[in-house]
Protein backbone atom coordinates (compact mmCIF):
# COMPACT_ATOMS: atom_id res chain seq x y z
CA UNK A 1 0.00 0.00 0.00
CA UNK A 2 1.36 3.44 -0.85
CA UNK A 3 1.15 6.66 2.00
CA UNK A 4 -2.24 7.44 0.05
CA UNK A 5 -3.79 3.93 0.30
CA UNK A 6 -2.85 4.05 4.24
CA UNK A 7 -4.67 7.98 4.42
CA UNK A 8 -7.32 6.58 2.51
CA UNK A 9 -8.09 3.57 4.75
CA UNK A 10 -7.47 5.85 8.08
CA UNK A 11 -10.45 7.83 7.10
CA UNK A 12 -12.73 5.32 5.23
CA UNK A 13 -14.66 4.69 8.50
CA UNK A 14 -15.18 8.05 9.09
CA UNK A 15 -17.06 8.10 5.72
CA UNK A 16 -18.83 5.50 6.72
CA UNK A 17 -20.16 7.24 9.92
CA UNK A 18 -21.06 9.95 7.66
CA UNK A 19 -17.91 12.68 7.90
CA UNK A 20 -18.52 14.38 4.72
CA UNK A 21 -14.48 15.34 4.59
CA UNK A 22 -13.67 12.13 5.11
CA UNK A 23 -16.46 11.05 2.39
CA UNK A 24 -14.88 14.03 0.04
CA UNK A 25 -11.56 12.41 0.42
CA UNK A 26 -12.81 9.00 -0.61
CA UNK A 27 -14.81 10.04 -3.65
CA UNK A 28 -11.64 12.62 -4.88
CA UNK A 29 -9.15 9.40 -4.77
CA UNK A 30 -11.47 7.01 -6.20
CA UNK A 31 -13.71 8.87 -8.55
CA UNK A 32 -11.29 9.30 -11.59
CA UNK A 33 -10.43 5.55 -11.76
CA UNK A 34 -14.17 4.29 -11.74
CA UNK A 35 -14.66 7.15 -14.64
CA UNK A 36 -12.21 5.49 -16.02
CA UNK A 37 -13.32 2.64 -15.71
CA UNK A 38 -16.95 3.20 -17.03
CA UNK A 39 -15.77 5.41 -19.97
CA UNK A 40 -14.77 1.83 -21.12
CA UNK A 41 -18.10 0.00 -20.43
CA UNK A 42 -20.40 3.01 -21.59
CA UNK A 43 -18.63 5.34 -23.21
CA UNK A 44 -19.81 9.25 -23.58
CA UNK A 45 -22.56 8.10 -20.69
CA UNK A 46 -19.73 7.55 -17.61
CA UNK A 47 -20.37 10.62 -16.06
CA UNK A 48 -24.03 10.15 -16.11
CA UNK A 49 -23.52 6.35 -14.87
CA UNK A 50 -20.49 7.66 -12.23
CA UNK A 51 -23.47 9.53 -10.75
CA UNK A 52 -25.69 6.88 -10.22
CA UNK A 53 -23.14 4.65 -8.67
CA UNK A 54 -22.17 7.29 -6.50
CA UNK A 55 -25.17 7.90 -5.22
CA UNK A 56 -25.51 4.33 -4.17
CA UNK A 57 -22.55 4.63 -3.17
CA UNK A 58 -23.13 7.18 -0.49
CA UNK A 59 -26.91 5.99 -0.06
CA UNK A 60 -24.94 2.04 1.04
CA UNK A 61 -21.42 3.16 2.52
CA UNK A 62 -22.82 2.90 5.78
CA UNK A 63 -23.31 -1.35 5.52
CA UNK A 64 -20.12 -1.28 3.94
CA UNK A 65 -17.59 -3.79 6.09
CA UNK A 66 -14.21 -3.37 4.77
CA UNK A 67 -11.01 -1.74 4.20
CA UNK A 68 -9.67 0.70 1.73
CA UNK A 69 -8.41 -2.59 -0.76
CA UNK A 70 -12.43 -3.89 0.03
CA UNK A 71 -13.96 -0.63 -0.89
CA UNK A 72 -11.83 0.09 -4.53
CA UNK A 73 -13.59 -3.34 -5.12
CA UNK A 74 -17.23 -2.25 -3.91
CA UNK A 75 -17.48 0.41 -5.48
CA UNK A 76 -16.00 -0.75 -8.91
CA UNK A 77 -18.84 -3.83 -8.58
CA UNK A 78 -21.60 -1.10 -7.74
CA UNK A 79 -20.19 1.32 -11.13
CA UNK A 80 -20.55 -2.06 -13.09
CA UNK A 81 -24.32 -2.86 -12.42
CA UNK A 82 -25.38 0.56 -12.98
CA UNK A 83 -23.10 0.04 -16.22
CA UNK A 84 -25.04 -2.79 -17.27
CA UNK A 85 -28.16 -1.56 -16.52
CA UNK A 86 -27.51 1.47 -18.51
CA UNK A 87 -26.28 -0.29 -21.41
CA UNK A 88 -29.77 -2.83 -20.94
CA UNK A 89 -31.31 0.17 -20.93
CA UNK A 90 -29.84 1.44 -24.12
CA UNK A 91 -29.55 -1.64 -25.96
CA UNK A 92 -25.54 -0.51 -27.23
CA UNK A 93 -22.34 -1.28 -26.45
CA UNK A 94 -19.20 0.88 -25.98
CA UNK A 95 -17.74 2.29 -28.91
CA UNK A 96 -14.10 3.40 -29.23
CA UNK A 97 -14.24 7.23 -30.06
CA UNK A 98 -10.65 7.74 -31.19
CA UNK A 99 -9.89 4.91 -34.40
CA UNK A 100 -7.19 3.09 -33.10
CA UNK A 101 -5.58 3.58 -36.32
CA UNK A 102 -4.59 7.13 -35.53
CA UNK A 103 -3.01 6.79 -32.28
CA UNK A 104 -1.52 3.34 -32.57
CA UNK A 105 0.86 5.56 -34.95
CA UNK A 106 2.02 7.68 -31.97
CA UNK A 107 3.68 4.95 -29.58
CA UNK A 108 7.13 4.44 -28.86
CA UNK A 109 7.79 0.78 -27.79
CA UNK A 110 10.03 -0.29 -24.88
CA UNK A 111 8.11 -0.70 -21.85
CA UNK A 112 5.21 -2.12 -20.26
CA UNK A 113 2.33 -2.17 -22.47
CA UNK A 114 -0.22 -1.20 -19.76
CA UNK A 115 2.11 1.73 -18.66
CA UNK A 116 3.02 2.85 -22.78
CA UNK A 117 -0.60 3.26 -23.03
CA UNK A 118 -1.45 5.32 -20.48
CA UNK A 119 1.56 7.32 -20.47
CA UNK A 120 2.20 8.28 -24.38
CA UNK A 121 -1.79 8.26 -25.27
CA UNK A 122 -2.73 10.37 -22.15
CA UNK A 123 -6.04 9.51 -20.19
CA UNK A 124 -8.49 10.02 -22.99
CA UNK A 125 -6.98 8.03 -25.93
CA UNK A 126 -5.80 5.33 -23.13
CA UNK A 127 -9.33 4.45 -22.38
CA UNK A 128 -10.35 4.64 -26.16
CA UNK A 129 -7.79 2.20 -27.33
CA UNK A 130 -8.32 0.13 -23.96
CA UNK A 131 -12.42 -0.05 -25.07
CA UNK A 132 -11.41 -0.91 -28.27
CA UNK A 133 -10.63 -4.55 -26.67
CA UNK A 134 -13.62 -7.24 -26.39
CA UNK A 135 -15.40 -6.22 -23.33
CA UNK A 136 -14.22 -9.25 -21.33
CA UNK A 137 -10.56 -8.11 -21.78
CA UNK A 138 -10.98 -4.11 -21.63
CA UNK A 139 -12.52 -4.97 -18.22
CA UNK A 140 -10.04 -7.24 -17.05
CA UNK A 141 -7.12 -4.49 -18.06
CA UNK A 142 -9.14 -1.73 -16.77
CA UNK A 143 -9.73 -3.65 -13.38
CA UNK A 144 -5.80 -4.43 -12.95
CA UNK A 145 -3.96 -1.48 -14.52
CA UNK A 146 -6.28 1.41 -14.19
CA UNK A 147 -8.36 0.43 -10.88
CA UNK A 148 -5.50 -1.52 -9.12
CA UNK A 149 -7.31 -4.41 -8.14
CA UNK A 150 -5.92 -8.08 -7.61
CA UNK A 151 -7.33 -10.73 -9.46
CA UNK A 152 -9.58 -12.36 -7.06
CA UNK A 153 -10.93 -8.94 -6.27
CA UNK A 154 -11.31 -8.47 -10.04
CA UNK A 155 -12.71 -11.55 -10.15
CA UNK A 156 -15.26 -10.65 -7.83
CA UNK A 157 -16.93 -7.65 -9.46
CA UNK A 158 -16.99 -9.76 -13.11
CA UNK A 159 -18.31 -12.40 -11.61
CA UNK A 160 -15.40 -14.78 -12.79
CA UNK A 161 -12.60 -16.50 -11.36
CA UNK A 162 -9.08 -15.07 -10.66
CA UNK A 163 -7.31 -16.89 -13.42
CA UNK A 164 -9.74 -16.19 -15.56
CA UNK A 165 -9.35 -12.22 -14.61
CA UNK A 166 -5.46 -13.11 -15.09
CA UNK A 167 -6.20 -14.48 -18.64
CA UNK A 168 -7.98 -11.89 -19.84
CA UNK A 169 -6.45 -9.39 -18.87
CA UNK A 170 -3.31 -10.86 -20.33
CA UNK A 171 -4.94 -11.08 -24.03
CA UNK A 172 -6.30 -7.71 -23.84
CA UNK A 173 -2.30 -6.39 -23.55
CA UNK A 174 -1.13 -8.56 -25.24
CA UNK A 175 -3.65 -7.37 -27.85
CA UNK A 176 -2.62 -3.99 -27.00
CA UNK A 177 0.93 -4.84 -27.49
CA UNK A 178 0.57 -6.19 -31.24
CA UNK A 179 -0.90 -2.93 -31.96
CA UNK A 180 2.04 -0.70 -31.18
CA UNK A 181 4.87 -0.31 -33.56
CA UNK A 182 8.24 -1.95 -32.28
CA UNK A 183 8.92 -4.49 -30.18
CA UNK A 184 6.68 -4.91 -27.08
CA UNK A 185 6.12 -7.72 -24.95
CA UNK A 186 3.37 -7.85 -22.76
CA UNK A 187 4.07 -9.05 -19.04
CA UNK A 188 1.54 -11.40 -17.83
CA UNK A 189 -1.45 -9.95 -15.76
CA UNK A 190 0.10 -10.84 -12.26
CA UNK A 191 2.76 -8.30 -12.74
CA UNK A 192 0.72 -5.29 -13.05
CA UNK A 193 0.45 -4.67 -10.02
CA UNK A 194 2.87 -6.98 -8.23
CA UNK A 195 2.00 -10.52 -7.33
CA UNK A 196 -1.59 -10.33 -5.61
Amino acid sequence: MTAEDDELAAVLPAARAGDETAFRMVYRAQHPALLRYLTVLVGADAEDVASEAWLQIARDLRSFAGDWDGFRGWSATIARHRAMDHLRRSRRRPVSAVPVELVAADLVAAQDTAEQVLENLGTDAAVALIASLPRDQAEAVMLRAVLGLDAASAGKVLGKRAGAVRTAAYRGLRTLAQRFPGDVTPRPATALRGVR
